[in-house]
C-alpha cells in the first residue's frame, strides 16, 4: 500500500502544503530531502524515523 506525507499534519513556519505519495522508502527519503533543504531540519536516524512514523495509508480513490 502507498504511504503519505503531509506537510499540513506538521507545525510549520513555512506553511508548507506539500504531500508526497508512494512506496515506504521512497516517501521517508523523499521527506528527509524537503525536511532538510526547505524546512532546516538536520538530516539523521532520529528525523527519518520520526517520518517513517508518521505516514499515513494512501486514501483509495473510487473509480
Amino acid at each position: 500500500m502507498r504511504k503519505v506525507a503531509d506537510c499540513r499534519e506538521y507545525p510549520s513556519e513555512t506553511k508548507c502544503t506539500l504531500a508526497l505519495a508512494g512506496e515506504p522508502e521512497e516517501v521517508v527519503r523523499a521527506t528527509t530531502e524537503l525536511a532538510v533543504r526547505m524546512h532546516g531540519h538536520a538530516d539523521g536516524l532520529e528525523l527519518r524515523e520520526q517520518i517513517g512514523s508518521g505516514l499515513q495509508d494512501e486514501p483509495t480513490q473510487l473509480a
